[in-house]
C-alpha cells in the first residue's frame, strides 16, 4: 500500500515534469520567434537603405509626366 504522502510527491513529481517540459516549449518557440524578429528586421533596413539610395533620377511618384 502506499503512503498518501508518496502519492502527494508522486503526483507533485508528474507536475513539475510537465511544467518542465511546457518551459523548454516555450523557450524554443521565444528563440525561433526572436530568429524571425531579427530578419525581419534586418530586411526592413534593408528596404529604407534600398530606398533612401534609389537613384534621384527616378520621377516621384505623384509628379506629372513630362508629356502633359
Amino acid at each position: 500500500m502506499t503512503d498518501p504522502i508518496d502519492n502527494r510527491f508522486i503526483d507533485i513529481e508528474i507536475k513539475l515534469a510537465h511544467q518542465e517540459h511546457l518551459v523548454e516549449s516555450l523557450n524554443e518557440r521565444i528563440y525561433a520567434q526572436q530568429q524571425q524578429i531579427d530578419k525581419l528586421e534586418n530586411l526592413i533596413a534593408a528596404m529604407a537603405e534600398r530606398i533612401r539610395t534609389r537613384d534621384s533620377a527616378q520621377a516621384p511618384i505623384n509628379e506629372r509626366p513630362p508629356h502633359y
